[in-house]
């Protein structure tokens, strides 16, 4: 049991949907920038809105906290139609990445704040915020002003006081993008072991995709207002359902040539033999995509896509060297290694070595 008695969960308990968006679409001035939205967030689960910068993510959020009218569509929490509901008659948080926390204020009173103003009784406040800094790992820390505590703090404090008030759904408007990246990723853990421990609902927006990927049990990916995928990490990383998706998630290889006769025709008479490829039509040009970390320099069989390359540059990372490979006149792919993987690669190459990739065709897709 959890300081709040929350039963620890290490997954979404059901799949009855917290938010539920039914045809959401928002204007401004003429341009549409959330475009007839469905998507289902289901209770307990942490999910991620995932996109460039415009792509409609925050108004979205906006809207499922009652911030911004929809110009039309619903919005649903818990089964009810809350579209035209002020915020503070929505069962929602929210945590911005400003904090917005008092800085005249107390951490202890930034958290009792919400509680308070519901009038609260003075028992229960103390009570629940100081379960709260307990769970952000701020006891101690009550009698502090915001203007003392470092940046993780102040965001732990401004997640305590969303948190305190037991909201079925909390919403994240990129709260760890003010971080350094050290501290970011160290406030990933903790968020995710919070949402947890608690089994809330947390909807976060994100234009980072390693952070989506680390954090989520379900993202959407979107852009220019439209969800073009929706699904598990892993799903939307090995299977992504466009050409924008797999190159906005990660790094992803595109190959763009004319199939026929069970190969890809690139510049320069290069013929790429990739066997069949579902989903090609023949005669027809064809893009295919393949992760980095997915081909090999070392090591080929005889059933893997092969071919020729020379290596344009090197960049050493630590732990992984990434190499970027000509296979064709204008056409280059970047492999990815990791330098402590001997067994796939004793050999470093160098700018201008001649080498022999593959990977297998399993790991290459066909991409719209």
């Amino acid at each position: 049991m959890t300081a709040l008695g929350t039963p620890v969960t290490s997954a979404p308990a059901t799949t009855e949907s917290a938010v539920r968006l039914v045809g959401l679409t928002k204007a401004f001035d003429g341009t549409t920038v959330v475009d007839d939205l469905d998507l289902d967030i289901r209770r307990g689960e942490f999910f991620s809105l995932l996109g460039p910068s415009g792509c409609g993510k925050t108004t979205t959020l906006r809207m499922v906290g009652g911030f911004t009218a929809p110009s039309s569509g619903s919005v649903l929490l818990l089964g009810d139609d809350v579209t035209a509901l002020p915020p503070d008659q929505r069962d929602v948080n929210t945590v911005f990445q400003s904090y917005a926390l008092f800085e005249h204020l107390s951490v202890w009173d930034n958290v009792a704040y919400g509680l308070k103003r519901r009038r609260v009784p003075r028992k229960e406040i103390r009570t629940r915020v100081g379960e709260m800094l307990e769970m952000v790992q701020l006891d101690g820390r009550g009698k502090d002003r915001p203007r003392a505590l470092s940046g993780g703090q102040q965001q732990r404090v401004a997640l305590a006081r969303a948190l305190v008030n037991r909201p079925s759904v909390l919403l994240l408007d990129e709260p760890l993008g003010a971080l350094d990246l050290k501290l970011r990723r160290a406030m990933q853990v903790e968020l995710k072991r919070i949402q947890r421990e608690l089994g809330i609902t947390f909807v976060f927006v994100t234009h980072d995709q390693d952070e989506a990927l680390t954090m989520s049990d379900r993202l959407a990916v979107m852009c220019e207002g439209v969800v073009h995928q929706a699904g598990t990490p892993e799903d939307i990383y090995e299977h992504p359902a466009d050409r924008f998706v797999a190159g906005f998630i990660g790094t992803a290889n595109l190959v763009t040539g004319r199939y026929a006769n069970g190969a890809l025709r690139l510049p320069g008479g290069v013929a790429l033999r990739t066997g069949i490829l579902p989903g090609a039509v023949e005669g027809t040009e064809v893009s295919i995509t393949v992760r980095p970390e997915k081909i090999w320099l070392s090591e080929l069989t005889d059933d893997m896509v092969q071919t020729d390359a020379f290596v344009r540059a090197t960049v050493y990372g630590g732990a992984t060297t990434t190499y970027l490979l000509e296979i064709a006149p204008g056409v280059e792919l970047s492999v990815l290694e990791q330098n402590l993987d001997r067994s796939r690669n004793d050999e470093r190459w160098s700018d201008g070595d001649r080498v022999r990739m593959g990977w297998r065709p399993e790991y290459c897709l066909v991409v719209t």
